[in-house]
C-alpha cells in the first residue's frame, strides 16, 4: 500500500492558481482512475478536477473556498500494488530533467521538487537511504498499525461527507454555500434543493449591514473578476486604442433574418443579427487581414494569423469570459448559429473549458441586449480589434430620397494602433457596414 498526493494542476496557459470550490469525495471513499474529485474556479472557467490515481481517499489537504497554488497538495490516495521510498530506483535517462512533474490536464506543470515549487511533506517512518532522492508519487510502507491510526487521525480531523446529490452539490457550489453547515430535511437526513436555497437565503439576510450606518460590503477580488480586471488593465496601458463609429441601416438584414426563420431547412438553429454580424467579420477579415493579427513584443514580431477564432464576450454570473469559435471563418451561417449558442450555453452554466478561452485572434461584444447604442470596448488582449454591436432601433432615417422608419444600428470597432492603421480600421468596418445593409454585397466580396 502507498500513499500518492495529487497536487492542484496547471488548469490552462498563464495560470498560476485556482480556488477549490467544492469536495466531490470524502476521507474513505474509493476513487477510480479519471474519476471527478473536486470542482475548482481558475480565473477563466469552473473546471471539473478528474483524478490520476485509483484507490482510496486518505486525505483532504485543502477546504473549499481556499485558493490553491499550482502545485500544492490538494487531496492523498491510498494506492495498491505501487512501488513505495524504499523501493530502488531506476536512473534517469540521460539529459532528463532532475524533477518530477505532477500531472496536468494542460501543458506539463510545475515540478514537484525544486525553488518556487512545493515539496512533499516528510512522514515518520519513511525515511530514504542515503544518497537516494525520494520518489514525490509514492509512500513507504508505515508501521505496523500505523494506517488505522492514520486513518482515525483523518477521520477525526476531515469533514464527513454530507448526504446529497450531484445536482443538489452542483447548486450548492455555484450558491457559495458549505454544505456540512446543511441540515437535510430529505429522507435519512439527505439535503435537498429546498435545503440549499433556504441556507443561501438565510446567509444573504446575515450578510446584510448589522446597523443603518453600515451602508457598505466587501468581498475578495479574485475568479474571473480578479482575471478580467488585470487584463484589461494591462490592456489599455499597452496597446493604443482607437475607436471609430459606424450607424448603418441594417433593415435589409432584419428582413434576411426574417425569411430564415420561416425557413424550414433553417429549423433549430438559432440564426440571429449576431450570427450575420459574426459572418460579416470573418468575410471582412479576408479583406483587412492587418484586424487578425497581435504584437509579440518579446520577439519583436508581428504575427499574423491565417485563421479566424472569433472571440464572444459573455457576461456571466461570475463575471465576463470572452471564449472564442476555433476557425470561425470555415463555418457558415447555421455552423455560426450553432457554435455560438454551445459557447452561451457553457458560459451560463459556469463550465467553458480553458481551450475554448485561449487563442482568440479577434472579438465581438454584443452590448445592444442591454439596451446600449454605443461604446468604446477595450482590446482583448493579445488581439488586434474588437466589435461591438449596439441596439437595434426603429428610427427615421433617409431611405431611397425619403425619410421612413427603418431598423438602425451603430457599430463600435476599437482597435490597436500598433497593429492596424486608420485606412484599414476605417474599410474593415465599412464592409462589416456594407454586408449588414445590404447582404447581397457579399458576392462582391468573397
Amino acid at each position: 500500500m502507498a500513499v500518492k498526493e495529487f497536487a492542484m494542476p496547471d488548469l490552462g496557459e498563464g495560470l498560476t492558481e485556482s480556488e477549490l470550490v467544492s469536495w466531490n469525495v470524502a476521507v474513505g471513499d474509493a476513487v477510480e482512475l479519471n474519476q471527478v474529485i473536486a470542482e475548482v474556479e481558475t480565473a477563466k472557467a469552473l473546471v471539473q478536477l478528474p483524478c490520476p490515481f485509483a484507490g482510496t481517499v486518505s486525505q483532504l489537504f485543502v477546504e473549499p473556498g481556499t485558493t490553491v497554488q499550482v502545485g500544492s497538495p490538494i487531496v492523498s490516495i491510498e494506492v495498491e500494488g505501487e512501488a513505495t521510498a524504499d523501493a530502488p530506483e531506476a536512473p534517469a535517462a540521460e539529459g532528463a530533467p532532475s524533477s518530477e512533474r505532477n500531472s496536468v490536464l494542460v501543458g506539463y506543470g510545475p515540478p514537484v521538487e525544486g525553488a518556487g515549487h512545493p515539496t512533499r511533506r516528510a512522514r515518520s517512518g519513511a525515511a530514504p537511504s542515503a544518497g537516494a532522492r525520494p520518489d514525490p508519487t509514492s509512500q513507504a510502507p508505515s508501521a505496523p498499525g500505523s494506517r488505522d491510526h492514520r486513518r482515525d487521525h483523518d477521520s477525526s480531523t476531515a469533514r464527513e461527507r454530507p448526504r446529497s446529490t450531484p445536482p443538489v452539490r452542483k447548486l450548492a457550489a455555484e450558491l457559495g454555500i458549505d454544505l456540512t453547515v446543511v441540515s437535510g430535511s430529505g429522507p435519512d437526513g439527505l439535503i435537498t434543493r429546498a435545503d440549499v436555497m433556504a441556507r443561501s437565503e438565510a446567509s444573504a439576510a446575515s450578510a446584510a449591514p448589522a446597523a443603518a450606518g453600515e451602508r457598505e460590503t466587501r468581498s475578495p477580488i479574485k475568479g474571473v473578476r480578479k482575471h478580467t480586471a488585470a487584463a484589461m488593465v494591462s490592456s489599455a496601458f499597452t496597446a493604443p486604442h482607437v475607436s471609430e463609429f459606424l450607424t448603418v441601416d441594417v433593415t435589409p438584414t432584419m428582413d434576411l433574418l426574417e425569411s430564415i426563420k420561416a425557413n424550414r431547412a433553417f429549423a433549430g438553429h438559432r440564426i440571429n443579427i449576431l450570427t450575420v454580424v459574426a459572418k460579416a467579420i470573418t468575410i471582412a477579415i479576408a479583406r483587412n487581414p492587418s484586424l487578425n493579427s497581435r504584437w509579440d513584443e518579446a520577439a519583436g514580431e508581428i504575427v499574423q494569423f491565417g485563421y479566424v477564432n472569433l472571440g464572444i464576450a459573455a457576461a456571466t454570473e461570475r463575471g465576463l469570459i470572452v471564449p472564442n469559435i476555433k476557425d470561425a471563418d470555415q463555418l457558415d451561417l447555421v455552423g455560426l448559429s450553432d457554435a455560438i449558442g454551445s459557447l452561451s450555453e457553457t458560459a451560463r452554466a459556469g463550465t467553458t473549458s480553458p481551450a475554448d478561452l485561449l487563442g482568440g485572434t479577434i472579438s465581438i461584444t454584443n452590448i445592444g441586449v442591454f439596451g446600449i447604442d454605443a461604446g468604446t470596448p477595450i482590446l482583448n488582449p493579445g488581439e488586434a480589434a474588437i466589435l461591438a454591436m449596439g441596439a437595434i432601433r426603429r428610427q427615421p432615417w433617409e431611405h431611397q430620397g425619403e425619410v421612413a422608419l427603418r431598423s438602425v444600428m451603430t457599430l463600435s470597432l476599437s482597435f490597436d494602433h500598433r497593429l492596424v492603421d486608420g485606412e484599414q480600421g476605417s474599410r474593415f468596418l465599412a464592409d462589416v457596414g456594407t454586408i449588414l445593409s445590404d447582404p447581397g454585397m457579399i458576392l462582391t466580396m468573397v
